[in-house]
């Protein structure tokens, strides 16, 4: 069996981790703030000490920002599904459920929270990551395609 590296998605993936990486730490450093999108999310939604709203909405506006300038420039292509949008409306249900069971979403625990050294975040990171692991062989392997 021959591996065959992407260079270009493999550059992708390390600049697009790096920006990540680095809107997290810069978060932490000048607002004290974890970059979990969820919370983020959740405290545009209910009121909030005087201040808070501006950070959350330029927070939201760059994570919207980013593929609407990639498709301006021609370099954006959404993903493809074979999946029933009911499956996808199910699924997301199940994953707004485990944010809030969890305390946190994938990007609270798993950029911010391991990066902190959380057992908490170590936890829920090890569980919704072992979960996709299984969803990906279900469906490719299961017979739930």
């Amino acid at each position: 069996m021959q591996i065959v590296i992407d260079i270009e998605a493999w550059l992708r993936a390390v600049i697009g981790g790096s920006l990540i990486g680095g809107a997290a730490a810069a978060l932490w450093a000048f607002n004290g703030r974890i970059a979990g999108i969820s919370g983020v999310l959740g405290g545009l939604l209910w009121p909030q000490a005087e201040g808070e709203r501006r950070w959350r909405l330029a927070f939201v506006a760059g994570l919207l920002a980013g593929p609407l300038l990639l498709g301006m420039a021609g370099q954006f292509n959404p993903p493809e599904t074979s999946s029933m949008s009911p499956l996808l409306m199910l699924a997301g249900v199940l994953v707004g459920f485990g944010t809030r069971l969890g305390s946190g979403c994938t990007s609270g625990h798993g950029v911010c929270g391991l990066a902190r050294f959380s057992p908490r975040s170590a936890a829920a990171t090890a569980t919704f990551m072992g979960f996709g692991f299984l969803a990906v062989w279900l469906l490719r392997h299961g017979g739930l395609a």
